[in-house]
């Protein structure tokens, strides 16, 4: 490891040492990571890792990152999460760790500034954005808000199955804004908005509200800019912070603006865009419906198929250390069972045919012992599967429905 003049030494861990720093943000250093040992009892682990790293005392933000990922985990279009560490800086400080999946292909920012402002191909915007589209359809059914989508927290990893436009997978990364969707819930005012001022949706410049719609308005931006090679709201002047929230609508006085959408771009890809862009977010398509968007169709589903892989929670014996924040996205039973659901009847569990029936009625010994044998096959089935993989049944039957991609958006919107 090569270390910067200035830079703080941050300690390797129990299995990995640490590389190169790749990243520096206001959450902390991100470096590269490789295995001391492959063939190790730790080689459940990637052989090349990225470390998001702070001093325990300000790694609040990649904490509740950890927290978010753990809470969203089983999709492969989201970046995974391998564990957390605590390691032993210079000066004896403590660092807060969280091992996180590398992306070989860099960010989804760089892959466009390789495009050298032309943009990107159609067929090539289409598969990453469709990856994008189920990831945050994912994030939206467990109940999360990204609110910081952007082509810089688009990761791009190598996948398994390569497709003939490209051998990555687009991935959502960065959960360090992530918050609760409120929902039906009262909504209570928050006094800031979250996330990156040029892929802000209106209502969160406004009234500062994000919400599930508010990602789809950043996933917009982000299209936009992969199909252009421009991010939204560039012209031929420089803009600064405050004069794209003045263009977006600050104050509620001042019309909202839309990004401009070009005319050599397709009707297909201009109309999956406008769907994006619309300005009260009520009327704004959902990730759901995007995905049946005629723009996306023709996309091979094998593409996004299920990864497999095994999560390590800890790595090694170590107390866990005491979150630095007020935590409010701990899963209560309640709040489980509103974004997740259970099948029930025939769907779930294998019921007794009818002439297993005809025969219990002869018996009562007979019906006592097959309900007995039913319930432990029933018991080891739930037990077999595991926990994850009811719930993953659950949320994947809901990919069935289809929603109308095209209604009609009252004038003024």
């Amino acid at each position: 490891m090569v270390q910067e003049k200035g830079e703080p030494i941050y300690g390797d861990g129990v299995a990995w040492f640490r590389g190169a720093m790749i990243g520096k943000g206001s959450f902390g250093r991100v470096y590269s990571a490789t295995l001391k040992n492959p063939n190790s009892k730790y080689s459940c682990l990637p052989s090349v890792m990225a470390v998001k790293s702070a001093e325990v005392s300000v790694s609040g933000s990649i904490q509740k990152e950890r927290e978010v990922l753990s809470n969203v985990r089983g999709c492969p279009n989201i970046i995974r999460s391998f564990g957390e560490e605590t390691t032993m800086g210079e000066n004896d400080v403590m660092v807060y760790n969280l091992l996180l999946e590398y992306g070989s292909g860099g960010t989804l920012a760089d892959r466009i500034k390789k495009s050298g402002g032309n943009g990107l191909s159609e067929s090539e915007v289409r598969v990453y954005a469709r990856s994008i589209l189920l990831g945050l359809n994912h994030i939206h059914g467990i109940g999360y808000v990204h609110c910081d989508l952007k082509p810089d927290n688009i990761l791009l990893v190598r996948s398994s199955r390569r497709t003939g436009v490209s051998e990555f997978r687009a991935k959502i990364g960065d959960f360090g804004l992530a918050k609760r969707a409120q929902g039906n819930k009262k909504r209570k005012l928050e006094p800031y908005w979250r996330g990156t001022p040029r892929y802000l949706a209106p209502e969160a410049v406004v009234d500062n509200v994000q919400e599930f719609p508010s990602d789809i308005w950043a996933f917009g931006c982000i299209v936009l800019e992969m199909l252009t090679g421009k991010p939204p709201w560039d012209g031929k002047q420089e803009l600064n912070a405050e004069d794209i929230l003045r263009k977006i609508g600050e104050g509620c006085e001042l019309p909202c603006e839309l990004p401009k959408i070009q005319s050599e771009i397709s009707k297909d890809a201009r109309d999956f865009l406008k769907g994006c862009f619309v300005r009260k977010s009520i009327y704004r398509l959902t990730a759901e419906m995007l995905l049946n968007h005629p723009f996306l169709e023709g996309l091979d589903d094998d593409e996004d198929g299920d990864e497999e892989f095994e999560e390590v929670e800890d790595l090694k014996e170590i107390e866990s250390i005491l979150l630095v924040y007020d935590s409010e996205d701990e899963i209560s039973s309640s709040s489980f069972q509103d974004y997740c659901t259970f099948d029930s009847g025939e769907d779930f569990f294998d019921y007794l045919s009818e002439e297993d029936v005809e025969d219990e009625l002869k018996s009562h010994f007979d019906e006592g012992k097959s309900k007995e044998e039913e319930t432990k096959c029933v018991t080891s089935s739930i037990v077999d599967s595991g926990f994850d993989q009811s719930i993953k049944t659950s949320i994947s039957s809901r990919k069935g429905r289809r929603y109308p991609v095209s209604h009609t958006i009252p004038a003024g919107v």
